[in-house]
């Protein structure tokens, strides 16, 4: 390794995106990739930019929140999207490929730009010198993660993740819910849900019999790691109060727009059981069900989370997801730009970041490959418009309360609102979409330069 090139470690969607966006920069660049030398456990080929799971990168509709990233990608020059357009293959309103002319077309195509050193070797440590982009995915090899822990001097997650869901705001009932912290210690910062017993116990059996999704053999190899972050069905597993006295405790929350909760005329009005979410966002359009890390399908949690009073009509925008992950604690490490604050030649994207989904490791890797290459070329690193929704997500995983901080797909909770309220989600969405696509155009033409 040189200085007189970037290197960028790990061949997936991030990484193949980063090193084209830099060779296309006329920026010399070595990718390495591990495989086949060294196999992931989820990985069944030795292909550039494996999809390892689903054929699909989401919704195609520029008014859904993967089909406006898909878009915003489209107009940027991406590899990625440009490659799954020209393969793509029948799936509804989806943009879906045929996974291995994909991932064969980006191999030859890395493999052969004269800029680009692909090298099949694992990296073991970050380089100490010159520019890098990491973007070694949710399966990062042990000695790498061992070394990345070491650099960041923080608490560094590689384990069997248990996440919660997370809601839209806006479709909250508050007229059910409530603000209060318990026993009024403090500010309100959580939104309460309230359960009577009737509600409680219907939920608790739902929720008991609800379906879970079938893990795959190398996350269940891990899954003994999290007895002390136990999904909330295998709570109800353990009996029928179990709940009520761990997340759903009630003690101490109550309404207050019912006035004194100590006086004798409110003591039946208390609640159960209650449902805590916790703020996600600096907004407050995005809030998260506390203590609601779950294995359930993600029909299964739709259908029994919504039995919750207040969000009968809660809108998900990342369901509740138990698999072997390994990202870093962006909001403590990265700027904007996806650069490491305390060394800024060090670049990120991908799942190792914090973002969810194919298409947010293609825009990850965007920006880290451009980023990277006007390092090189001594030009101003960029940051993306919050409006945009590769703007709004590199924000959020910058910025996010680093003590809660989970990863984020792609949606339009993270975006800042409009300044006119539109009620109706396809209209507002559509609005979202719009105001987006201006700001990118201007953007390209003032801040990016596009190159002719």
């Amino acid at each position: 390794m040189t200085q007189n090139r970037v290197t960028v470690i790990g061949g997936g969607l991030a990484g193949t995106e980063a090193a084209w966006q830099i060779a296309q920069a006329g920026v010399p660049v070595t990718l390495y990739e591990m495989r086949p030398g060294k196999k992931s456990p989820a990985h069944h080929s030795q292909e550039l930019a494996e999809l390892v799971c689903s054929n699909s990168f989401g919704a195609m509709s520029s008014d859904r929140a993967a089909g406006l990233l898909h878009e915003e990608l489209r107009r940027l020059d991406s590899i990625i999207i440009g490659t799954a357009d020209r393969h793509a293959v029948p799936a509804g309103g989806a943009l879906a490929v045929d996974r291995g002319v994909f991932s064969s077309e980006l191999t030859e195509t890395l493999a052969n730009h004269p800029l680009v050193d692909f090298r099949r070797e694992e990296i073991t440590q970050i380089p100490t010198e010159g520019i890098v982009v990491l973007t070694t995915g949710p399966l990062t090899s042990p000695p790498l993660t061992a070394d990345l822990q070491k650099f960041t001097g923080l608490e560094y997650m590689s384990f069997f993740d248990a996440a919660s869901p997370i809601i839209v705001g806006e479709s909250i009932n508050k007229d059910l819910a409530f603000m209060a912290s318990r026993y009024d210690k403090g500010e309100a910062a959580y939104l309460n849900c309230p359960m009577n017993q009737e509600q409680y116990l219907h939920f608790y059996q739902e929720l008991s019999r609800a379906e879970q999704a079938e893990l795959k053999d190398f996350d269940r190899e891990t899954s003994k790691f999290f007895e002390a972050c136990l999904p909330i069905e295998e709570l109800a597993q353990r009996g029928e109060d179990t709940m009520r006295y761990g997340p759903l405790k009630p003690v101490g929350l109550f309404d207050a727009r019912l006035g004194d909760f100590r006086a004798p005329e409110n003591k039946g009005k208390r609640p159960y059981a209650v449902v805590q979410l916790r703020q996600e966002d600096k907004a407050g359009q995005l809030w998260n069900m506390v203590g609601f890390q779950t294995n359930l399908r993600w029909g299964e949690q739709k259908r029994v989370f919504k039995l919750i009073p207040g969000l009968e009509n809660a809108e998900f925008v990342r369901m509740g997801v138990m698999h072997r992950n390994t990202f870093i604690n962006s909001p403590e490490l990265l700027t904007p730009a996806l650069q490491f604050k305390k060394r800024p030649d060090l670049l990120a994207a991908g799942q190792l970041i914090g973002t969810e989904g194919y298409t947010a490791a293609a825009a990850g890797g965007w920006l880290a490959g451009t980023n990277a290459a006007r390092i090189f070329l001594d030009q101003e690193t960029l940051v993306l418009p919050k409006n945009m929704m590769m703007g709004a997500l590199f924000d959020f995983i910058s910025s996010a309360s680093p003590k809660h901080f989970q990863p984020m797909p792609p949606n339009f909770g993270i975006i800042p609102p409009l300044a006119t309220r539109i009620r109706g989600k396809r209209e507002r969405y559509g609005k979202y979409r719009d105001r987006s696509l201006a700001e990118l155009a201007y953007w390209m033409i003032t801040e990016l330069k596009v190159r002719k």
